[in-house]
């Protein structure tokens, strides 16, 4: 009885391994992927130094303008889908960070915008 509990204890994921593993179990399975007209995700990140979950897009149309994103506030849209967000309460309620990297599908690695948000700004 003893040794089954140590190999049940042993094989438990960590929150950390879990996340990571998630993020590249959705990359490989739904990235890249048009999530509205001119958003696509391109992958999904965890790096375990910093806790931190990144989401990398593309953007393009409209949207492939950094001007466009700054005068719309994106930046304060992103964070209230972040606190509205269901799906990301066990890695919120562990206090880790969220990153969102935009890029322009017109000018191929021309960085668009590049936010985090930690603990402190989404609880």
């Amino acid at each position: 009885m003893m040794l089954a509990a140590l190999v049940l204890t042993g094989c438990q994921e960590s929150l950390e391994d879990r996340c990571e593993r998630e993020a590249k179990d959705y990359t490989a399975k739904k990235c890249p992927a048009l999530l509205t007209e001119g958003v696509t995700i391109d992958s999904l990140v965890f790096y375990k130094s910093t806790h931190t979950l990144t989401y990398y897009y593309t953007l393009s149309g409209v949207l492939d303008n950094a001007e466009a994103l700054e005068s719309h506030d994106f930046r304060s849209i992103l964070l209230r889908e972040l606190r509205n967000s269901p799906d990301l309460n066990l890695y919120k309620e562990a206090g880790y960070n969220f990153g969102y990297v935009y890029y322009s599908q017109k000018q191929r690695g021309t960085l668009l915008l590049n936010t985090t948000f930690r603990s402190k700004d989404y609880q």
